[in-house]
């Protein structure tokens, strides 16, 4: 067996999640309702009435776009740290020192978005 064999469990895994995607969206288009309705075509907006919008749809302030990539970078720091802290015992003063230089390293971009206002809501 080649060294390519032992890949084939996660490309049938792959080959069975992408399967079932496509058959749930081709029976929830068969089966599903097809009652439209002018409430079932707007946008949801947690019950308020949804702001008019300019013909060509408008713009969203930057501010929306940068809080979205500010939780992606600390959640991809989150993602980082959970591993260092299983196996921070086998990693030594090595991991450790690594570890303290990659959360300064993103304390800084903390205190940077915060001192630039990056966190304020107005």
């Amino acid at each position: 067996m080649g060294q390519g064999a032992i890949y084939l469990p996660i490309l049938f895994l792959g080959l069975l999640a992408f399967g079932f995607a496509a058959f749930s969206v081709a029976i929830a288009t068969i089966t599903g309702p097809k009652r439209y309705n002018r409430a079932k075509v707007e946008a949801y907006e947690c019950g308020i009435q949804p702001t008019p919008q300019p013909e060509g749809g408008g713009r969203f302030p930057v501010k929306y776009y940068l809080t979205a990539m500010l939780f992606i970078v600390f959640d991809i720091e989150i993602v980082f740290l959970y591993p260092w802290a299983v196996t921070s015992d086998k990693l030594g003063v090595f991991g450790l020192g690594e570890m303290v230089l990659f959360v300064v390293t993103v304390l800084a971009a903390y205190a940077f978005v915060w001192r630039r206002g990056g966190l304020e809501w107005d």
